[in-house]
């Protein structure tokens, strides 16, 4: 590569550095494989360098899903060491979380940019509020048990975290706090059911973004390779420190602080589609 390339792309090779670093540590302290960082990190990145506004959020989600793939896999190892992973969960999610999640990748393309950043601001407001309020647990606490409800969650939480390009730990952890896990055991299944709506997920947005016009450079559909490396491997080698820090802290103090990065990531978004 041109020197002078090289030093035109600093600032987002360094961007991409720094979002590696805390997507990891996110991705382990929250189950929510480090999509809430990864997507406002990169499309900010990228609209900086001047690319295409409404292309930049279709490249942010599809990346920030082939990121977490690495990223989940070590948090979910690292949880699963330390007894917090439900086995049975996992099993009776995934086939739904893959169909919703691959739907959802395939129907991204037909969300302009703003549609995407709208829809993961209101989630976002929408999952901060269900922590602290519970209103999740007492409309589905009494259905913990109905393996029907369960498939049908995991399908919903697939396809929304697909157009959201995040792990599905914000939708999966209260959901399986609401069916009766307790937040440690919801933070270490959210982990590995992110791995699987990663990989189904970046498959939809490699395929979707296959023919897209403007996209930046070193991109195959709608995943940026440069993006992918830099912060997936600094990702995946965080991950398990964030995983040690969520079983240092009480359960109560790790809802307030997933809340509160869920809103601060959601009034960003929707500053970007105020600016236009």
């Amino acid at each position: 590569m041109d020197l002078g390339l090289v030093v035109n792309y600093w600032p987002f090779i360094l961007a991409m550095g720094l979002t590696g670093i805390f997507s990891g540590v996110a991705a382990g302290l929250l189950g929510i494989g480090g999509g809430a960082v990864i997507v406002p990190a990169l499309s900010n990145s990228l609209l900086l360098m001047g690319f295409d506004p409404d292309v930049v959020q279709h490249v942010a989600v599809g990346t920030s899903l082939a990121i977490i793939i690495p990223t989940g896999i070590m948090s979910a190892r690292a949880h699963h060491a330390r007894g917090a992973l439900d086995v049975g969960v996992l099993k009776l999610w995934a086939p739904f979380i893959v169909a919703g999640t691959f739907i959802g990748g395939l129907m991204a393309g037909w969300y302009s940019g703003d549609a995407l950043r709208i829809v993961f601001a209101v989630l976002a407001f929408v999952i901060a509020a269900n922590i602290i309020f519970a209103f999740q647990t007492r409309l589905m606490g009494h259905l913990k048990d109905v393996p029907l409800v369960h498939r049908i969650s995991a399908f919903v939480v697939g396809y929304l975290s697909s157009l959201m390009g995040i792990g599905g730990g914000s939708l999966t952890v209260p959901t399986l706090v609401a069916f009766g896990r307790s937040m440690h055991k919801a933070v270490g299944t959210s982990a590995a059911i992110g791995v699987v709506i990663a990989i189904s997920g970046t498959a939809g947005f490699l395929l979707s973004g296959w023919n897209a016009e403007n996209l930046p450079p070193a991109s195959i559909g709608y995943i940026n390779l440069p993006a992918l490396v830099l912060v997936g491997v600094l990702a995946a080698v965080c991950a398990p420190a964030g995983a040690a820090l969520a079983h240092r802290m009480d359960q109560k103090t790790l809802k307030y602080v997933f809340a509160a990065f869920l809103v601060a990531v959601g009034l960003n978004m929707l500053w970007k589609v105020v600016l236009g």
